[in-house]
């Protein structure tokens, strides 16, 4: 493994607070009104805000576990934590732009930002050779299934996890 890419992934992980904050802001002035329009048990503006700050101080921790340690783990739960962020509301953003056939809150920056975002993210892990392909694969997965299990259940059964 290179110093180089190492400190590459490192680097790259300091956007990821940043495209988190442009899709909240996207998502911010009529999320609560979609997701109520779908889910009987709504939620307020309160609660959603609560939810994307905790999200942004989980995504802070994350990066600067990363930034500080550059280590095996510290990558495998930055692949697993973006997974559930960015990846998997992507496609559910998606999904839900697809049932719906119309705009979901959120979804230019799901497309444009988290999916590509994401995978250069994991194109860098893999190039960094600190994990082994397989296990970022894994971590992308089971991070993956929390927003994925949450975003079924709203789209397609009106209700959700928490």
């Amino acid at each position: 493994m290179s110093a180089q890419i190492t400190n590459h992934v490192s680097r790259a992980v300091l956007l990821a607070p940043i495209i988190f904050v442009c899709h909240f802001l996207e998502e911010s002035p009529t999320f609560v009104e979609w997701f109520n329009a779908h889910v009987a048990r709504g939620i307020t503006s309160g609660l959603f805000w609560r939810v994307n700050i905790s999200a942004l101080v989980i995504t802070l921790i994350v990066v600067g576990i990363e930034w500080l340690s550059r280590s095996a783990f510290s990558l495998t739960l930055m692949i697993a934590w973006l997974g559930c962020l960015m990846l998997a509301n992507a496609i559910v953003h998606i999904a839900g732009g697809l049932v719906d056939r119309q705009y979901v809150p959120g979804l230019v920056t799901a497309v444009l930002l988290y999916i590509p975002y994401y995978l250069w993210i994991f194109v860098k892990a893999l190039k960094s050779e600190r994990v082994n392909p397989a296990v970022l694969f894994v971590a992308a997965v089971l991070g993956s299934i929390p927003m994925l299990v949450h975003g079924y259940l709203i789209v397609f059964r009106g209700s959700r996890l928490f």
